[in-house]
């Protein structure tokens, strides 16, 4: 199990909220959770509110809970329960014995609709679905008032058990509150608490064909557990005097208070649930977890550290009014950990051979390499130089111009670790492209240093044709070219450019047979990490993030 993360202490709004509270007595224990719906994978956002809620229980005296809201079977299954669990984990966060579920509580909240049915508060409606979103009124009109919003409390009581005992279609009856047809808040309309859905659900399987709705279910099911600070974003912040209507008409155990803080938006990117669903549906990405998506599966697999997620969330802090964050801000604290952590290894993307005539036939030799600069601590590595090597295509040019100082006919370059060495010969293909290269070294220069004193302008990675393996690279960029892509019509503005394979990549042959999900620095390349389509035969690395940000400059250039 993943270790809990330090406590990072930090100043805003709800934080003050809560020392607040301690300080007047209100709690000696301040409980908050992590409620998610099971009916899609967490996304960056999602890692904001975990990251919240579990570090206030880190911070303070207190406790998270991780409850899944799981009141609509149609849409929720066991793959996202155990997805969820495992991004929390990933994060570094646990709940350690605080695992709950909605359906938990299912019977409670069903004596409590009849509660409210028995008080006056609550009747069936016999409308279709339509008929109520029409009837409910608009900002600027009141709603009307159902004409069933005056049935007995016999009626009500008969009809609602007999909706449980599930002898209605779906969508035939559905149970609301009565609160006010009138009310300025149209969340106050008499809202739907319970609807018929003769579907099996992942926990209950078919003990219920009715199920509360989120609102009817989320504060009570936060009253049960004792929450103390319910925590949520800001597009339910209408939504809080229906929160507090039930806690105050229900015999609830407890009295949270909901407080709201706005949520995350990044450029070059969507968090709608319903569009990274259909992302997955309509086959754009490969799965919930492709290196595209912006959720927490994804990103994992694309070697995204959690260290560089949690302080991306510390960085942008917690706010109450909705702002867009610069994906740069993100990719700048990937870069910032993977630069701390990721030993280095040499790749090649696009190989070009290189032949060193004047190097023995037959003769290799071994190098030292240093895995890490500023890390003495992880030591050093073996490379392997011979006569046959292969060099990036980019790397060389036949007719440059005047700032280009890599390897060029007559130009000599150093190869890292290893020796100068000038291009003395260019082979071509009968398409009169350059597919290999002739040059000759200088033995003298070993260590990529010339004893008498003369300089090069360009260093160069290089793998031995020998003992490099082949690899399958996979360079991933922002999976939409527009900053404020449109969910309405999101297919419009996805990158075609978002994936290139690159299928005749050399990587070292430590890489290669390594079987560890680190991510390393191929140098001069960027980030990257095995990916889980690896073959024994075959391996393959995504990147995780280049170097420098050159997408923005990209996507500029049209």
């Amino acid at each position: 199990m993943t270790e809990p993360v330090a406590a990072e202490v930090g100043r805003d709004f709800i934080r003050d909220i809560i020392q607040a509270d301690l300080d007047q007595g209100k709690y000696q224990e301040i409980v908050t959770r992590f409620p998610p719906e099971p009916n899609g994978y967490l996304h960056i956002g999602h890692a904001k509110s975990i990251a919240l809620n579990f570090g206030i229980a880190q911070e303070f005296p207190g406790r998270c809970h991780l409850r899944f809201d799981d009141t609509n079977p149609v849409k929720e299954e066991q793959e996202y329960i155990d997805s969820i669990q495992a991004d929390v984990r990933w994060l570094g966060y646990d709940w350690g014995k605080n695992l709950f579920f909605a359906s938990d509580y299912f019977d409670r909240l069903y004596e409590w609709a009849e509660q409210l049915i028995r008080d006056g508060l609550a009747y069936v409606d016999d409308q279709t679905q339509e008929e109520i979103r029409l009837s409910r009124g608009t900002l600027t009109e009141p709603g009307k008032n159902s004409p069933f919003r005056d049935r007995s409390v016999e009626e009500n009581l008969d009809l609602f058990r007999r909706m449980k005992a599930g002898e209605f279609p779906n969508g035939a009856r559905v149970l609301r509150a009565k609160i006010d047809m009138e009310a300025g808040n149209i969340n106050l309309r008499d809202p739907v608490l319970y609807r018929i859905l003769h579907a099996h659900h992942p926990r209950t399987g078919n003990a219920w064909c009715i199920y509360p709705s989120y609102d009817y279910a989320h504060g009570q099911s936060d009253a049960i557990e004792g929450i103390t600070h319910s925590i949520c974003t800001l597009e339910f912040e209408d939504h809080r005097p229906l929160y507090d209507w039930f806690i105050e008409k229900l015999p609830v155990p407890s009295k949270p208070h909901q407080y709201e803080f706005a949520r995350l938006n990044l450029t070059y990117t969507l968090l709608s649930k319903r569009v990274l669903t259909q992302l997955v549906r309509d086959a754009h990405v490969a799965g919930w977890d492709d290196p595209r998506m912006p959720t927490i599966a994804g990103m994992r697999r694309r070697g995204v550290p959690p260290a560089a997620l949690r302080e991306f969330v510390k960085r942008i802090g917690v706010a109450k009014a909705n702002s867009v964050v610069d994906v740069g801000m993100l990719e700048f604290c990937i870069r910032e950990e993977l630069n701390r952590t990721a030993q280095r290894r040499m790749a090649v993307l696009r190989p070009l051979k290189v032949v060193i005539e004047n190097y023995p036939e037959g003769q290799t030799e071994e190098l030292e390499a240093i895995n890490h600069p500023d890390d003495p601590s992880v030591g050093t590595r073996k490379i392997t130089f011979g006569r046959e090597l292969y060099i990036e295509q980019d790397d060389f040019m036949e007719n440059p111009p005047k700032k280009f100082f890599r390897l060029s006919p007559g130009n000599e370059v150093r190869l890292r670790y290893a020796y100068f060495v000038k291009c003395t010969g260019v082979i071509k293909n009968d398409k009169g492209e350059v597919v290999e290269l002739r040059c000759t070294y200088d033995p003298a220069t070993k260590g990529g240093n010339a004893p008498d004193g003369r300089k090069v302008k360009a260093t160069m990675h290089w793998l031995a044709a020998a003992t490099s393996k082949p690899a399958e690279i996979r360079i991933y960029n922002q999976l939409f070219s527009n900053p404020s892509p449109d969910a309405s019509n999101f297919a419009a503005d996805l990158n075609p450019n978002s994936l290139e394979i690159l299928s005749d990549a050399r990587i070292e042959a430590c890489v290669a047979e390594s079987n560890s999900t680190e991510p390393v620095q191929f140098e001069r390349q960027g980030y990257f990490v095995r990916d889980k389509d690896s073959t024994p035969g075959k391996p393959v690395f995504s990147r995780t993030i280049g170097l420098r940000d050159t997408f923005a400059k990209e996507v500029a250039k049209g």
